[in-house]
């Protein structure tokens, strides 16, 4: 039926064919009697609220495409498409007042603990209040304080405080303060590799993260796979953060993990400025293209040598210009744009050049729009958002009788 049919409401009984719409419409509830029963609670602050010192008000929750601590989802790069990497969500005007810009990497402190983490303008958050996953626990975020404590992911942060009627704790809000961080070296890592080698080389690159005052590794896919059967790939994007420039021996490490210490990886180094990169080509059917780079101290190329990896694009006419710093590309890139759809790899520019050939209302480019490209007929979750860009009016959630 869901292969046939899609998504179905829960509860769906056996011998039904449409799920009950509203539970307990026969007023019989999951109790011996069946009558319901109601606790009166009456309201209660939160356990920590906002004062001068922490002034900011830490929400954590899922992603739309992981689930929990990430055992299981956090192994497939695919679902890494939506949310790539450990971000700190703030609205722009309070990044504004504290002269904070996107990708900065700032200390998130609550009275329990402090982490690095990269910081991600969101305008959808209200003001004084910030956003970082449940999921982005010490396997995927990590580091190592001044002190030389190991610092941990979002947990270290909450509180163990629990509700007194539920028992429910209370991890979803907690009193932070917000501060930049200094660290003026940086370092940016990713490489394809051997399906069959990516777990045991993310256990690898683990045990590495505490040897930066900020490290994150997580996996990544290639973004054509799904309409490439048996092109699927795997790789995985390591940053890092540091005072200064550490010893080159590990970074020579992390070129071994992802396979970038052979003989056939361009490469340059200065010293002196704590310059270094390297970068991996290989032949394929389809061209010469980019398998692995490193970029340590200037990683400012990221913006344009993270598309011609993980797009798969022709590198045969960079040659050695994949070793030169700065953000603007060498030769005309055209970037493919976020990830919407994962099921089906439809990316936000593809989704907004479809919908600005079509007319008509709102609700016909929106099934013109799954009806082409797909997105949004398969497990639903990307929706919401195509709904948004397609400009369809959201319907008002029913009241509870």
């Amino acid at each position: 039926m869901l292969d046939a049919q899609g998504p179905q409401q829960w509860p769906l009984r056996p011998g039904n064919t449409v799920g009950r719409v509203r539970l307990y419409q026969d007023g019989v509830f999951p109790t011996p009697d069946g009558r319901a029963r109601f606790a009166d609670t009456p309201y209660r602050p939160v356990a920590e609220p906002r004062d001068a010192r922490y002034p900011f008000s830490l929400g954590t929750g899922r992603l739309r495409d992981q689930w929990h601590g990430m055992s299981r989802t956090g192994t497939l790069g695919r679902l890494f498409g939506h949310v790539a990497e450990p971000a700190l969500q703030m609205h722009p005007q309070d990044m504004a007042r504290r002269q904070l810009a996107d990708g900065d990497l700032v200390h998130l402190t609550s009275r329990r603990g402090s982490i690095i983490v990269p910081l991600q303008a969101c305008a959808s958050l209200g003001l004084s209040q910030v956003f970082l996953a449940m999921h982005w626990g010490e396997e995927y975020l990590s580091g190592c304080s001044s002190t030389g404590q190991a610092l941990a992911g979002v947990n270290a942060l909450t509180l163990t405080t629990n509700c007194p009627s539920s028992n429910q704790p209370e991890l979803k809000h907690a009193a932070v303060k917000v501060l930049k961080a200094e660290l003026p070296w940086s370092l940016l890592a990713m490489a394809w590799l051997p399906e069959d080698q990516v777990l045991s080389a993310r256990a690898e690159l683990q045990g590495l993260l505490r040897r930066f005052a900020f490290a994150s590794c997580v996996p990544f896919a290639s973004r054509a796979a799904l309409h490439a059967p048996g092109a699927q790939r795997s790789g995985l994007l390591l940053r890092a953060g540091a005072q200064e420039c550490p010893p080159d021996a590990l970074i020579d490490s992390i070129e071994a993990v992802l396979g970038l210490d052979g003989q056939a990886v361009l490469r340059y180094q200065d010293r002196k400025k704590g310059q270094r990169r390297a970068a991996k080509l290989v032949q394929h059917p389809s061209g010469t293209l980019l398998e692995g780079f490193v970029l340590a101290g200037d990683i400012s190329a990221q913006a344009w040598i993270m598309s011609v990896l993980q797009d798969a694009l022709p590198a045969q006419t960079y040659g050695r210009m994949l070793l030169v710093p700065g953000i603007k590309p060498p030769l005309a890139l055209q970037p493919r744009g976020k990830q919407v759809c994962s099921c089906f790899d439809v990316s936000e520019s593809a989704i907004s050049a479809h919908l600005a050939g079509c007319a008509g209302p709102a609700e016909a480019r929106l099934a013109a729009l799954q009806q082409t490209l797909q997105c949004g007929t398969n497990c639903g979750s990307c929706l919401p958002e195509l709904r948004r860009l397609a400009g369809v009016a959201q319907a008002p959630r029913a009241p509870t009788p």
